[in-house]
């Protein structure tokens, strides 16, 4: 199984706009992060957690062209935004794109790309199937998913753990009974916005408190700002199994 961070960043974008810090300016790509999404493949299976604005753009740089299902964390657009786009891959592959959501996120993709849904079929639509999910663990393929439940502040998230890898992007808490769940991966993704307190994302430190608990072999940080700082600075502040993901960096496991 393989892993392929396609993107770590947030909506505030690097760089951002008219800013000319040091992270802003850089000229190192670690430092240059598209909106937060990951790819998963097995022999024979391939998923996307996430489809945010920038999911064309992400599957042309890794070069993938394939895909069988998307997964959803939660319904907001800078995770969302990019659904149209497995068109392509519905035309050339001739296959629907299965999608797993929990009944909120449904409702806004059905607003949001009310198009897709529409009773009288259009030529050209981007073709899914919907799948409903909730906290029990399900099957995509010959992959096995559990759904980690995670708070947004007062939004409920769902987190995935495949096999000993838990993916876990915006979330300021997760209960006990969730922390049980991730146990004993050997890979822990977790949000890391800044250094600074957000009311809605957990920072540097209080992402490092969930390492220290949860103790997995190594632990990525993703989902982060351009106020966390430069990749390299912050890298080498940090414990030797734990790290800063990046754009485009691929894990096997």
């Amino acid at each position: 199984m393989r892993s392929v961070f396609l993107g770590t960043g947030t909506s505030t974008g690097i760089p951002l706009i008219g800013c000319n810090c040091a992270v802003c300016t850089s000229d190192d790509p670690r430092d240059k992060r598209l909106r937060t999404s990951i790819y998963f493949e097995s022999p024979d299976t391939r998923i996307v957690v996430d489809t945010g604005p920038d999911f064309r753009a992400q599957m042309l740089a890794n070069r993938l062209s394939d895909l069988d299902a998307v997964l959803f964390t939660h319904n907001h657009k800078d995770h969302t935004g990019g659904l149209d786009d497995i068109r392509p891959i519905n035309f050339l592959r001739k296959k629907t794109i299965d999608v797993y959501a929990e009944l909120y996120v449904q409702e806004a993709l059905r607003r949001e790309y009310a198009y897709i849904f529409h009773e009288k079929d259009y030529p050209g639509i981007p073709r899914i199937e919907m799948k409903t999910i909730d906290e029990t663990p399900f099957r995509v393929g010959n992959i096995e998913v559990m759904p980690v439940r995670v708070w947004h502040m007062n939004l409920p998230v769902f987190g995935y753990r495949i096999q000993d890898f838990t993916y876990i992007t915006d979330a300021n808490k997760i209960e006990r009974s969730e922390l049980d769940k991730i146990r004993g991966s050997k890979i822990l993704v977790l949000n890391a916005l800044r250094h600074e307190s957000h009311y809605s994302h957990f920072t540097l430190s209080e992402a490092m408190e969930i390492v220290r608990e949860v103790r997995p072999e190594q632990a990525y940080f993703t989902h982060i700002s351009h106020q966390m700082g430069l990749y390299a600075e912050v890298q080498a502040s940090l414990p030797e199994n734990v790290f800063l993901a990046y754009d485009g960096l691929e894990l096997q496991f």
